[in-house]
């Protein structure tokens, strides 16, 4: 019994005597507004932080509004090219993006391809990804080291399964501290890589 007190005793002192800023910090969420459903994306930017901070900023400017899915395969569905606005131009979706591009490429070997995950899509080298986001419908471990993973899908993952091509995204907005989602404010590669087995 003593052993105990002590126990909690210890720990209440090192809760108190914590510094004020050691508390975790939850990652952001962002909320997908599909035409199929919400899908709800944990940001992981202490393992991509350029990357996180590149699509966030993207998405307080209302970027994704009205974009379409451009790319579906058995293994991945794909979005964020702003020339799908335009229905007449089918053919050169998947090769437009914001027009800059992230500049490095935020490559880890923690950071798997499991289904859920939520990589940048690019094309010729990790460093020109752009705003293009893929979500993983089932594992590809063979993309590892290949792509930068920026989240994972915490919530909706079904609504990705069941995307197709063409298929609209009303808005992407940031989710708050309440569990709400915030709406934010609106605007913006060359053809982005994913591999041809996905």
């Amino acid at each position: 019994m003593k052993r105990l007190v002590a126990c909690v005793v210890v720990l209440a002192c090192a809760a108190l005597t914590a510094p004020v800023g050691a508390q975790k910090v939850p990652n952001p969420v962002i909320v997908v507004d599909t035409a199929k459903g919400v899908i709800e994306i944990e940001l992981l930017p202490k393992q991509a932080p350029k990357g996180v901070a590149k699509i966030l900023g993207l998405v307080e400017k209302n970027f994704y509004r009205g974009l379409r899915v451009h790319r579906v395969t058995q293994n991945l569905a794909q979005f964020g090219d702003p020339l799908t606005r335009n229905l007449r131009n089918e053919g050169a979706w998947g090769t437009g993006g914001s027009g800059e591009r992230l500049g490095v490429a935020e490559i880890t070997p923690l950071m798997k391809h499991v289904r859920g995950a939520v990589g940048l899509a690019f094309s010729g080298e990790a460093k020109f990804a752009d705003s293009q986001l893929y979500i993983m419908k089932t594992a590809m471990p063979g993309l590892d080291g290949d792509y930068s993973i920026i989240g994972r899908v915490v919530n909706g993952i079904t609504v990705a399964d069941r995307l197709q091509h063409g298929d609209v995204i009303k808005n992407i907005t940031l989710k708050d501290t309440d569990r709400k989602s915030t709406r934010l404010n609106s605007s913006h590669m060359s053809e982005s890589r994913m591999p041809s087995s996905a």
